[in-house]
């Protein structure tokens, strides 16, 4: 027979398990479950130990079993007793025994020394202070009911921050009935597609995440690669495109090859949509990043019923705030809840609450504005160096993101990256991003580099190493 016991906070301050198991009387068990304890280390020198009737009442023993076992710890030397000082573990009992650890532990591949990987922002950067302080003016405000189970579809404070947002920056129509809250991207993608609530296939540009092509896959969606050239998507394909009724777009930057999508494309693919009666899935990728051109505006605004806008913070403020926002036709509002289920499993409510207060409040745009103007800077660091050391190579797609894809002579790409990887710097090639299937046009050599990612004070060694990488002319 074993009996648990967990002793109330309110006696000794912490929480202790015993139990009480093995042969003999009830004294001898509790005997040995107290050793036991002091010598694993869960009950250091110093603790103080509950008062006989405490411990009796929630083990189901008597006051004397509990009397009689302390005592003879006291006698061996585990335990101390002092009036007006209770019970406590002795200063030198018996020394915990070591944990034993593996003769050889696994072990993670060491960091480079450079990273200049795409898609992530300076962490350095997250805006702690201004954060902390929505953070608190959000709970201050937050009422009783926003602690309960979530809402599917996010909180109402973050929802109409967002509608308020999106409109006046990006030019997308909607109302906060018509957001769903989400964790990122990659949550969006698998409940319209996991959730039953799109079919494939799919069409997607012949240049993207390989992740988001893994994970359609795993969801049994098969993707068609519409050609990219410096105009973004042709979108023209699409009408040849037996089956289809979707299709994912990168309109605002192209990724990973950068530049928008053309207004005849943009036009052409709603012209698509509503003939077919298909759906545009919108990622807003890098949307707020701009530096040398005009704001371009969200192609979900063309036609709200026809286009799936997603959006995150995880490029403009944190991937650690794991939030992400579907703004969706009327009629898909239903079935994305549906297939996300009926509590909130996923984002955070306290973030949600702490979000709507930083954009509502204004200090999301303020640091948007502050990192246009760093990565800016760090963008044009990036084309100087290129500039003064390696002036064969071509940096494109720098008009707005957080990334450049510097063009290579051809045959060049994977011996610059293997000759990165030498020297400390973790970048990829243009080629890791192509889709399989994509076969019209010779592959262009590149590589994609982020030039957010590193701190500011490793930067320029990581230019330095970068460009000892380059091939020569």
């Amino acid at each position: 027979m074993v009996e648990s016991w967990v002793n109330s906070a309110e006696r000794i301050g912490s929480d202790l398990h015993l139990e009480l198991a093995g042969p003999g009387s009830r004294r001898a068990a509790l005997i040995r479950a107290l050793r036991d304890a002091v010598r694993d280390g869960r009950l250091a020198p110093g603790t103080r130990l509950p008062p006989y009737r405490s411990l009796a009442a929630d083990l189901g023993v008597a006051r004397n079993t509990v009397a009689d076992a302390y005592a003879e710890l006291v006698a061996e030397g585990w335990l101390t007793a002092r009036q007006g000082s209770g019970t406590r573990v002795a200063e030198r009992a018996a020394p915990v025994r070591p944990a034993r650890v593996p003769k050889k532990a696994p072990t993670r591949p060491a960091r480079p020394a450079h990273n200049l990987l795409q898609g992530q922002p300076d962490a350095a950067s997250f805006p702690r202070s201004a954060w902390l302080a929505a953070s608190r003016r959000a709970l201050n405000a937050a009422p009783n009911e926003a602690f309960g189970p979530g809402d599917p579809q996010g909180r109402r404070e973050l929802r109409e921050a967002l509608a308020e947002y999106l409109a006046r920056v990006r030019g997308v129509r909607t109302a906060p009935e018509r957001i769903v809250v989400c964790s990122g991207f990659a949550h969006a993608l698998r409940l319209l597609f996991g959730g039953g609530v799109l079919r494939g296939p799919l069409a997607v540009e012949s240049y993207g995440l390989p992740f988001h092509r893994s994970l359609l896959a795993a969801e049994s969606v098969r993707t068609v690669p519409l050609t990219v050239d410096e105009q973004g998507a042709d979108t023209g394909e699409l009408a040849g495109l037996k089956g289809v009724r979707g299709v994912l777009l990168t309109p605002a930057h192209q990724f990973p090859t950068g530049g928008p999508l053309r207004p005849g494309r943009r036009a052409a693919a709603v012209d698509w949509a509503r003939t077919k009666g298909g759906v545009i899935l919108e990622d807003d990728y890098d949307g707020e990043f701009r530096y040398d051109r005009e704001p371009v505006g969200a192609v979900q605004g063309l036609d709200p019923e026809r286009v799936v806008y997603l959006g995150s913070v995880s490029k403009s403020l944190s991937p650690a705030v794991r939030l992400g926002w579907m703004v969706l036709p009327e009629h898909l509002v239903e079935p994305v809840l549906a297939a996300k289920g009926e509590r909130e499993a996923w984002a955070s409510v306290l973030d949600q609450l702490a979000l709507a207060e930083f954009v509502a409040g204004g200090q999301y745009d303020r640091h948007v504005r502050r990192m246009r103007q760093r990565y800016r800077a760090r963008r044009d660091r990036l084309v100087a160096e290129l500039a003064a050391r390696a002036p064969h190579v071509t940096a494109t797609g720098i008009a707005a993101g957080l990334h450049a894809v510097l063009r290579l002579p051809p045959g060049t790409e994977r011996s610059a990256v293997k000759a990165a990887a030498w020297r400390g710097v973790a970048v990829e090639g243009l080629a890791d991003y192509r889709h399989p299937d994509a076969v019209r046009g010779p592959a262009p050599d590149g590589l994609v580099v982020g030039y957010a990612t590193p701190p500011e004070h490793g930067y320029a060694a990581a230019l330095d190493a970068l460009c000892d990488a380059l091939p020569e002319a």
